[in-house]
């Protein structure tokens, strides 16, 4: 399949670094292009050649294999489609190496705008429980061209619209689109071009399990593959072929013998972790991936109960003077901070960053009776803050100005004033973090630090 084929390697980052031993090792003839030159460096004796900034591919590439994070527009990519050359993305390139393979690893797939990560940890328990090979791989820190190349039997696999776009042929066991808000436009261009990059992970879907809360994951599976098995999931009684909740019990009546009127119980409530509505949604669609692959709703269970949740998603992080303060920095866009925002009653609310082309004024009109105070930071902080004149006009705001040394530690003060015995000082911030942190695991780090260094100032004046 590769061997002998000339392959322009776009990116020397994470997806360079996993795929070009991986093409050598195969007997494909690698060029590595990249607009640094520190990172081309590390391919140095690696056997690759290496190309500083090619706008165009070099004369004879059979193939392109870009990063994610290059965009369709980029000139190099424009220029390989003009001439006619494929253009696959690292998760295309492992389905097919994982094809090749005497058992190739079976692909439970997640893909949405929020609760990717929560739901592929969720399912890589509820995996590893039934006693399966299983990991959590994809857009999760784990490159799932590592993890085929690892022997996994069963991956967990969380995908990004970014990866998805450079998708064919990809047909999964089992998938699912757990919600669609808008995110990314600066990237895809248009909602409507986000949504149909989502939809290609459904296209080839053994089974297409949809949200039956949300209007474009029903819409999305609606369209998809008609031969495939549909299975729905709601935040309300089950209807037969779903999952859903009755009481205080997560159940199935997808996966269930007939008469179809019968459901079997998963887990509590009180099983899923974190709390809240929305990794509820998340726990039913990990279960419904789940089942879709045999496990048991015993296995279910004891995966959720195990599953331990990730770092910067609604974790709390201290309580000073009464007030606690919760880092949900992973709340990198408007719906996310939506559900987070939600599960609080009166909220100082700590935002702003880069909006990626995102509109605020629905969520600041939804939230608006939540608000004890906004304090906003970042690039985008005057957008909000107009949302919240418009649609909140008694809430006090106070930003954080743009260069300020140390601006999460000013944000955490600022909230701490707003704020009275039994409100929650929240970090959703609806926006992306790199114009002031590193990534949001960065910007979540500074504002639990930030929490300690007032918890510190509280046992002072105590």
């Amino acid at each position: 399949m590769f061997a002998g084929r000339q392959v322009l390697v776009a990116g020397a980052g994470v997806t360079g670094r996993s795929a070009v031993p991986v093409l050598l090792e195969l007997g494909a003839s690698v060029t590595v292009t990249d607009g640094d030159a520190g990172r081309l460096a590390e391919f140095e004796g690696t056997g690759a050649r290496t190309a500083p900034g090619l706008t165009e591919p070099p004369p004879g590439t059979d193939l392109v294999l870009t990063s994610p994070g290059w965009r369709p527009t980029s000139p190099l990519l424009v220029a390989a489609a003009e001439a006619g050359i494929e253009v696959i993305g690292d998760v295309e390139l492992a389905w097919r190496l994982g094809q090749l393979r005497e058992k190739p690893p079976v692909w439970l797939a997640v893909t949405g705008t929020n609760g990717k990560t929560t739901t592929v940890g969720m399912l890589e328990s509820i995996l590893r429980a039934a006693g399966h090979n299983a990991v959590a791989c994809g857009n999760v820190g784990f490159a799932v061209l590592d993890a085929v190349q690892a022997g996994y039997d069963v991956l967990a696999v969380e995908l990004s619209s970014f990866q998805l776009h450079w998708s064919s042929t990809l047909a999964p066991h089992a998938a699912v689109v757990l919600n669609l808000a808008e995110d990314h436009l600066d990237w895809h261009g248009t909602m409507e071009a986000y949504a149909a990059a989502k939809a290609k992970l459904l296209e080839h879907a053994g089974v297409v399990v949809h949200n039956a809360d949300d209007a474009w994951s029903t819409r999305l599976a609606a369209a998809a593959n008609e031969s495939a098995r549909h299975v729905g999931f709601r935040l309300d009684t089950p209807a037969p072929g779903e999952l859903g909740l009755v009481e205080d019990l997560l159940v199935d009546r997808a996966y269930v013998p007939e008469p179809a009127t019968s459901a079997e119980e998963l887990c509590t409530v009180a099983d899923v972790r974190p709390a809240g509505p929305h990794n509820l949604a998340n726990a039913l669609a990990a279960s419904a991936l789940a089942r879709a692959y045999g496990v048991s709703t015993e296995q279910v269970a004891e995966g959720l109960r195990k599953f331990q949740p990730g770092a910067h998603r609604a974790v709390e992080v201290g309580e000073v003077d009464g007030v606690r303060y919760i880092n949900d920095s992973k709340a990198t866009n408007p719906h996310g901070a939506a559900s987070s925002l939600f599960a609080h009653e009166s909220v100082v609310w700590i935002a702003g960053g880069l909006l990626k082309g995102a509109h605020v004024d629905d969520l600041v009109a939804a939230v608006a009776g939540r608000l004890r105070g906004a304090v906003l930071l970042g690039t985008d902080a005057g957008v909000i803050a107009t949302a919240l004149a418009r649609h909140a006009p008694n809430v006090p705001v106070r930003q954080v100005p743009l260069g300020h040394d140390e601006p999460m530690s000013a944000a955490v003060e600022a909230a701490r004033v707003l704020a009275r015995p039994g409100d929650v000082v929240l970090l959703a911030p609806a926006a992306a973090s790199m114009d002031l942190f590193r990534d949001y695991a960065h910007r979540g780090n500074a504002f639990a630090d930030a929490v300690r260094e007032l918890r510190g100032g509280a046992d002072d004046r105590g």
